[in-house]
């Protein structure tokens, strides 16, 4: 569709599906999942707006606002906001696509969607990002509602911005509903919520090192984390109170190495979590004696030996390079915290080597199963908005507990159900999430009438798909 204009980020995630559904039997079996494939790949709804706030010299500012709902299939759009010069249209939509099948796979009803702006809010006075959330509200507003398309936080929106948002949200609709995730403990959060995608991610890693049969799990594994927010953080923690050591972070500017072989502590990781809420960077934090800041790298070539690799921070921030690095250093584990973190390259690389040395391999399990402990915990929160009820911190941290570890199930099951493998080869995870959740909202969107098996349908299933985002599949 040469009318359209490329939306790389988008292709990426689309391709990344299309290529291990047309790998499975699944087409096979059920040849009128091509046509659902079209309608899936296109948005129900985009919306863009501008955004006009008012900086502290008094002066008038403009952002590009957006939100993309994605499919609505299984229940309300769900999905973060992120405020971040580098969001567009291809990365939003990415994102959102993304979301449709991380929501399907935690088994609470949640459609897909994201949102978010352009706006930066580094450098700004806690009062210019309040009255920018609030004018950006004042626009999504019209769009979202608490049985519609329920926000939460992304790169750039924590409790703070959150905040300001419900605020502004409840007095321009006058309404005091579940509208947002990620609310102050005081007023509808969640507890667990902020640990949720790193403890998760944790979790989901202790099932496959389980299955493959590792009986310490986590004790004395090293990992290598990159990312330095939320995510990052709490998937530290967690490993770090499992007994592994955390041998590096990351963020955009550089990576922390540790030098010891303690690795990072739990002292370190709060000293850089009030530091990243300072708007600062780990460069600040060079001068630890465990720990050696790298400027302008990413951690995987220099951590040297590792067991373990959670990627944490943003999308695509492990090469085809970098994946044989982690090869070639003895990784034998690794699984997204972040969304899309891994290259298309870079899992070929990954999968590659999963079919070439089966239980010697290293084993990839991607982002929308691994990480979708966030969305997760979201969910329980709006379920707790709904009944007026607070689950304390033990309940709502067994439920993400079994999330997890039905995620990682339903991609194994399916994966060996519609993915051919050797004897002795570790089911693929990016397969068998892949299919487990676009099977899902397929047949949801089939049983209420959003697409259907006809002779036209069954005619296309033998044709080339082609999206309508602009590139063949």
């Amino acid at each position: 569709m040469s009318n359209l204009p490329s939306e790389p980020e988008f292709e990426q995630a689309y391709k990344e599906l299309y290529f291990t559904l047309e790998n499975s039997t699944l087409f096979k079996k059920n040849p009128e999942y091509r046509t659902a494939l079209k309608v899936i790949s296109i948005p129900e709804r985009v919306i863009q707006f501008r955004v006009i706030w008012e900086d502290d010299n008094g002066d008038l500012q403009v952002n590009r606002g957006y939100r993309v709902q994605f499919n609505s299939a299984l229940g309300p759009y769900k999905g973060g906001l992120r405020l971040h010069p580098s969001v567009n249209l291809s990365i939003l939509k990415f994102l959102g696509f993304e979301q449709i099948f991380k929501n399907a796979l935690t088994g609470l009803m949640m459609g897909g969607g994201k949102g978010g702006s352009d706006f930066d809010p580094k450098g700004k006075s806690d009062n210019e990002i309040r009255r920018f959330c609030v004018s950006f509200m004042r626009e999504l507003a019209r769009y979202i509602g608490a049985d519609t398309d329920v926000p939460a936080g992304d790169i750039g929106v924590g409790g703070r911005e959150i905040g300001y948002m419900f605020g502004a949200y409840r007095r321009e609709r006058n309404k005091f509903t579940g509208v947002l995730t990620g609310k102050g403990l005081h007023w509808g959060g969640s507890l667990i919520r902020p640990e949720a995608t790193g403890f998760g991610l944790v979790y989901y890693v202790g099932h496959m090192l389980e299955y493959a049969g590792v009986t310490d799990g986590w004790k004395g594994k090293r990992v290598s984390i990159s990312g330095s927010g939320n995510v990052a953080q709490y998937a530290a923690l967690k490993v770090i109170e499992l007994g592994g050591i955390v041998v590096s972070l990351s963020d955009s500017k550089g990576s922390l190495i540790a030098t010891g072989e303690a690795g990072v502590t739990p002292e370190d990781i709060a000293a850089i979590a009030e530091l990243k809420l300072n708007r600062g960077s780990l460069s600040d934090y060079s001068h630890k004696d465990n720990v050696k800041y790298i400027d302008g790298v990413r951690p995987w070539v220099h951590v040297g030996k590792v067991d373990i690799a959670l990627p944490s921070a943003t999308q695509n921030e492990v090469s085809k390079e970098e994946a044989e690095a982690l090869v070639a250093s003895g990784c034998k584990f690794i699984a997204e915290g972040s969304n899309m973190g891994c290259t298309l390259e870079a899992i070929e690389v990954f999968e590659n080597d999963r079919r070439e040395r089966k239980g010697d391999a290293i084993w990839y399990a991607p982002g929308k199963a691994a990480n979708c402990g966030g969305v997760a915990v979201s969910g329980l929160e709006m379920s707790q908005n709904s009944q007026r009820l607070a689950w304390s911190k033990e309940e709502v941290d067994s439920k993400l507990k079994d999330i997890m570890k039905c995620a990682f199930f339903q991609g194994l099951d399916t994966a060996k159900e519609y993915v051919e493998a050797a004897e002795g080869e570790y089911p693929s995870l990016v397969a068998g999430s892949n299919i487990a959740g676009f099977v899902k909202v397929a047949r949801a969107m089939k049983e209420t009438g959003d697409w259907w098996d006809n002779q036209l349908n069954k005619e296309a299933a033998d044709a080339e798909v082609t999206s309508d985002s602009g590139f063949a599949a």
